[in-house]
């Protein structure tokens, strides 16, 4: 008579192992409805899967993250069934659940053509129609491997025969389709219809450019059609904001061929990166740090003793001499950092120091994986490496978490998601060492009342750390800052410290990074205003303009005493329309519209409109110099205090 706990501690008993459905049934004949798969002590498992004893159970429904999960892991499958149909002799590879949606992989003769996902799209709601029962068989490595080749499916084969010989695989029909799966599914196709398929990709085969070229369908999937017509209206919004778009249409930055991954800079462009740097600088000269700077190429030996050499080869740049000696481009500062730090004997006086760089670092990405400013090869990162005590570790780590905070605030993320990950299996150090840093990282965020997500073993292999991640004017997550703790890089580089007591000890090793790369958290701005940015970080602060030929000169003026002022300006005194003149600077969102006409050139004036269409009326230079300056010297901020930001509370 198996013992069932519910999530409210309740108990049912039956009298022979019931499902998952016969569970969800007993419950209410709601939940029974809404029910696509249940978790039993942990594990999740399709409706028909039977509770043999005591346990503890919960039914997931679509309301959970685990039933979203579901709902797109079925809707691939129900694509690529509907792809078969359609297009026969089609082969099926692999399709994965991916971040708000799923992806399958398909190899066929033909290219596929987006009139074709129109016509997918049809034929999946005919089998969501038809409501085919979903249902779960095992076979053996062999037996499958066999079956998949009548088939026709060459690749699934290929998957199937590199699995261990005596492993039990299971595999999931719904009509005439089956695919090699773990599982589990909803019930029934009928469960599923809040779909849209998106775009049509390539993708080597394993990811392997020396395979054939596969064609990838991209999709989305939610639990109804509010939630997807919501999701499609953000991804209609995004394309708006698309960074690289707003590069080209501010004049910012650009990419060639001759230089992949890498930016090359417009003098706007530039101007804000500047604006981006002086201001983290500043943060930092207020909370203690002193920068440096390192080498961008050093000797291989360097990276052997760091470990990069044996772990990130592949990443790397690397060059050979005439005599030998192999050189790479750093594609991190810590090890420049830890060859500063041992120029000359530490004291426990001296610590905590706080080294901060603005480092540029190089590592090869593969060519399909560059994207605009968010995935280069050759970038920025506002780097801090932080010596401390071990009884100083925790009050470092809070300042850090401080830091970070109140810096997001003034760029205007105030809701922010902080993720703990604690010790991986394949790890260097004792569990005592482990639980010293994790011990700090925990205290920091418990003292100050910060709830967090738990990633368990998500941590490095040298220690635990706190990922910083940021939502975006249109709910898009992005992970921007990092705090890891580290005592294995000192060891390599047998950094110490002299003691108190005239003994030797190492340092704890902080790793600190506020935006992260510049380039990308500069693309994540761009999206995240639509291109508007605030006056302080904006790069040309406004234009100028003429209503006629007769004020060139007074316009001339008024630029320089704004200029004088410290404010970035340009002048247009093209013979246009005013209105087609404010219409371009507009569409350039540049904060502050001026314009002179013969009225405020004889009253020493200027009429001041905002980049939103806001009119300030006319006001004399001296006044919008004054409103500007204070704009500027505020950063548009809200009042400093970094745990106003918004972050869940524990």
């Amino acid at each position: 008579m198996p013992q069932i706990t519910l999530p409210d501690g309740s108990q049912k008993q039956f009298d022979e192992a019931p499902t998952l459905a016969q569970v969800a049934e007993s419950i209410g004949p709601g939940l029974a409805k809404s029910a696509l798969a249940g978790d039993i002590d942990g594990q999740l498992y399709d409706l028909s899967h039977r509770v043999s004893g005591d346990a503890n159970v919960r039914i997931i429904t679509a309301k959970d993250e685990q039933g979203l999960y579901l709902i797109r892991h079925s809707t691939a499958h129900l694509m690529a069934q509907a792809v078969q149909r359609l297009f026969p002799g089609t082969q099926v590879t692999i399709g994965p659940v991916i971040d708000h949606g799923f992806y399958y992989d398909f190899a066929r003769e033909e290219s596929f053509k987006p009139e074709d996902l129109e016509a997918i799209e049809a034929q999946m709601h005919a089998i969501v129609s038809e409501d085919l029962p979903i249902e779960r068989d095992v076979m053996g490595r062999d037996e499958a491997v066999s079956f998949f080749k009548s088939l026709g499916e060459d690749y699934k084969a290929e998957i199937i025969a590199s699995i261990p010989a005596d492993e039990t695989l299971s595999v999931y029909r719904q009509g005439e389709f089956i695919d090699l799966c773990r599982g589990p599914h909803v019930p029934s196709t009928g469960r599923l219809g809040a779909f849209k398929l998106t775009k049509l990709a390539g993708a080597y085969w394993r990811g392997d450019s020396d395979n054939a070229m596969l064609q990838r369908i991209y999709g989305t999937a939610w639990p109804d059609q509010k939630s997807l017509k919501a999701h499609l209206e953000r991804l209609a919004e995004a394309e708006k904001r698309d960074h690289r778009k707003l590069g080209k249409q501010l004049d910012l930055f650009q990419f060639q061929e001759e230089a992949p991954g890498a930016v090359f800079w417009h003098p706007k462009g530039w101007r804000l990166f500047r604006n981006l740097v002086e201001y983290v600088r500043e943060r930092q000269d207020q909370a203690g740090y002193i920068e440096v700077n390192t080498p961008d190429v050093m000797d291989r030996a360097l990276w052997e003793t760091s470990g990069h050499w044996q772990n990130y080869r592949e990443h790397m740049f690397t060059t050979q001499t005439e005599d030998g000696r192999v050189f790479a481009l750093k594609p991190m500062n810590c090890p420049g950092s830890l060859a500063l730090y041992k120029q000359g004997l530490k004291s426990y006086r001296d610590l905590p120091i706080r080294m901060s760089e603005f480092g540029k670092v190089h590592r090869y990405e593969p060519s399909g994986a560059l994207h605009g400013l968010m995935r280069v090869r050759h970038f920025t990162q506002d780097d801090a490496h932080i010596y401390c005590t071990e009884e100083q570790m925790e009050d470092e780590c809070r300042a850090v978490i401080e830091l970070n905070l109140s810096v997001y605030r003034q760029f205007g993320f105030d809701d922010v998601r902080l993720k703990f990950a604690d010790r991986p299996a394949d790890r260097i150090g004792d569990d005592a060492t482990w639980d010293k840093l994790e011990g700090a990282l925990l205290g920091a965020l418990e003292s100050m009342g910060l709830a967090y997500t738990h990633n368990p073993g998500e941590g490095a292999f040298y220690g635990p750390k706190i990922e910083f991640v940021l939502r975006d004017a249109i709910g898009r997550d992005w992970q921007c800052g990092t705090l890891q703790v580290d005592l294995n890089l000192p060891e390599r580089f047998d950094a110490s410290y002299r003691t108190a007591d005239g003994g030797e000890k190492r340092p704890v090793l902080l790793h600190r990074a506020l935006l992260g790369s510049l380039e990308r958290f500069t693309g994540i701005l761009l999206e995240h205003f639509a291109g508007r940015l605030p006056l302080w970080l904006a790069p040309v602060h406004a234009a100028v303009m003429t209503i006629t030929d007769g004020q060139g000169a007074y316009v001339d003026s008024v630029a320089q005493r704004l200029r004088e002022a410290g404010l970035a300006v340009e002048v247009d005194r093209r013979n246009e329309k005013i209105g087609y003149k404010i219409r371009e600077h507009t569409l350039a969102k540049i904060p502050y519209l001026l314009v002179a006409g013969a009225r405020e050139q004889a009253n020493d004036q200027i009429a001041v409109r905002l980049v939103d269409g806001t009119d300030l009326g006319v006001m004399s230079v001296e006044a919008l110099c004054d409103r500007m300056r204070q704009e500027l010297a505020s950063r548009g901020a809200m009042p400093d205090n970094a745990l106003d930001t918004k972050v869940a509370r524990a």
